[in-house]
Parts: C-alpha cells; structure tokens; sequence
C-alpha cells in the first residue's frame, strides 16, 4: 500500500486547521486551563528515550498535578511495577506531553513540555498521602497547552458505556505472556489486597 511521505502530501489531504485550533494554544496555565487541569484527576503521561516512545496513565485521590507557578507543573511518580520506562526517558529526553481527562467531560487538555525528575525531599513531602510520599515527582516545564478536540471521546462513547463485561483479566493476560509462569486466578485473587496495601 502507498504511505504518505512528505508533510507536503499530508497537507494536501488534510487542508489548513481553522482558526480557532490555533488561537486556543496558550504557553501558561490562563486562568480557565489551570481550573480544567486542576479538576484532572487522570493523566496520560507520553515520552520519548532511546528505545522509543511510552504512554503511561498517572491518577490521583485529587489533582493528578499540583502548580507550582504559572509556567510549572508537579506530578508525583506513586508507586507502581517499578519498570520506569517513563522516568528513565525524562532523564534522557525531558521531551513530555500530558493528555488530561475528567469524567464526564468530552474536553481533553493536553500540555506538551519539557520534563525533569527530583527526588527533592520538600517537594516530595506536599503529596503525603497515609503518611506516604512519592519517590520523586516530576517537574515540567509548560512549552504549551490547548484543548483536544472532543469528537474523539464522543465518538467512544467514553463516559457513558461499560464495556468491560467479558475482558481478560490481568492474571489471564499475564499467565499468557509468561507461558503460565506467572498470573492465573490466584494472582487475580489477591490482587485488590494486593493494591489496597501498596497504593500509595
């Protein structure tokens, strides 16, 4: 099959965006895009390193980010499996995009910007949760921010159907890609203690 190769054959099947795509970019937190973003408890965290891109989901028991200025954002990295594939990018390439979600909303806002992680122990103490902190929290630095355009989500249907009836678990998912070394139903069994134990 043909592929499109030059930006100019991708331009011409596409035309030029309308205006109101490119005057909604802004290159701080204005005041209505802090208001979205703060009411963000999920986040879609993508990055780019030397074995090639990640997208990692981030959620929070409140603001998955917290301001640091107008130009600054915080994430805190909670624990999780311990691969770091995104933290190892950021500390290579500090190149990052944010896609932020709040359910029941069709909008998706997304920062793109340059990213650092710190292990800082005063910053890393304003995430307490349980008495638990973050192991580090990542610093970014807004290059710009603009709303996605919402008929993506509303064509998924994304807030008002469940889907989820008849999946694979994840002990199923992974007993298949180990061969059945690992997984099964006694890793689905324990999992909710599991998680309720190492949240934060």
């Amino acid at each position: 099959m043909p592929f499109v190769e030059t930006i100019e054959a991708l331009e011409a099947l596409y035309g030029t965006p309308g205006a109101a795509s490119v005057r909604k970019v802004v290159h701080r937190l204005t005041p209505l895009y802090r208001d979205w973003i703060m009411a963000s408890r999920y986040c879609v965290v993508s990055t780019v390193g030397p074995e090639g891109v990640d997208g990692s989901p981030r959620g929070d028991d409140g603001p998955v980010v917290l301001e640091l200025d107008e130009q600054t954002l915080a994430l805190p990295d909670w624990r999780g499996n311990n691969r770091l594939d995104t933290l190892r990018n950021i500390v290579r390439d500090g190149r990052i995009a944010l896609m932020f979600m709040v359910p029941g909303s069709n909008t998706v806002v997304r920062v793109n910007g340059q990213a650092k992680l710190t292990a800082d122990d005063a910053l890393r103490m304003r995430f307490e949760q349980q008495g638990k902190h973050p192991a580090t929290v990542i610093v970014i630095r807004i290059e710009e921010i603009y709303s996605q355009c919402a008929r993506a989500t509303i064509r998924a249907g994304l807030w008002n159907r469940d889907d989820s009836a008849g999946l694979p678990t994840m002990g199923q998912i992974l007993a298949e890609a180990s061969n059945g070394d690992e997984g099964g139903d006694t890793y689905d069994a324990e999992w909710a203690a599991r998680a309720a134990l190492t949240m934060w």
